[in-house]
């Protein structure tokens, strides 16, 4: 067992992740703004991993400071810029279970997330493998304040360079400042949402 040093967890790294898009696939310049995705991870040591344990509600009680210092870390780095979607996943080292990752994700974890964007009201996208150093994973993303606006159904891909190692998992949250560039689906659009329930 590695020494906590963030609560009950030991966290080797933080990671960050910004892109900024100006244009389509096809060239065809943004509709406005320039669309920036912000994926946002922390490389944590699994005490789980190596053993079947039943009981992970350590976990699941003591991730809501994890989500509270994702909150705080978006807030610096969005840079006072609005989030309008957001998403998040679990990368777990192969000593570890899928489960383990998960007990990270659950909503005490999400609604410090959610408050430090100023209510979001929509459940949060999620996604999640074991793997190791440089797996891709692909973290889904959707509007913040309800969840059938399509033009905000997206995807950002991460890896992380030397995590998660054998007895690790990488904590994901991923984040966007509008939808898509030049959406032009149709269906529910964001001006409208106003006093909708989230999941509409």
């Amino acid at each position: 067992m590695k020494a906590p040093n963030f609560s009950i967890f030991h966290i080797r790294k933080w990671y960050c992740q910004i892109e900024e898009i100006l244009a389509g696939e096809s060239g065809a310049p943004a509709d406005g703004e320039p669309l920036r995705k912000i994926v946002l991870a922390a490389c944590i040591h699994n005490p789980y991993a190596g053993k079947y344990v039943e009981d992970l509600s350590a976990w699941i009680e003591a991730s809501p400071q994890l989500g509270a210092e994702v909150g705080r870390r978006i807030q610096t780095v969005a840079n006072g810029q609005p989030i309008e979607s957001y998403g998040k996943a679990c990368l777990v080292g192969i000593d570890g279970e899928y489960e383990h990752g998960n007990a990270l994700l659950t909503n005490p974890a999400a609604n410090p997330v959610r408050d430090a964007l100023g209510g979001a009201k929509s459940w949060v996208p999620s996604t999640g493998k074991r793997g190791g150093p440089g797996t891709i994973i692909d973290i889904p993303l959707a509007h913040k304040d309800a969840l059938y606006v399509r033009s905000h159904y997206d995807t950002v891909s991460a890896h992380f360079n030397d995590g998660p190692n054998r007895d690790e998992v990488v904590l994901i949250w991923a984040f966007a400042t509008r939808g898509r560039l030049n959406a032009r689906l149709g269906g529910l659009a964001a001006s409208e949402i106003k006093g909708l329930d989230g999941l509409v």
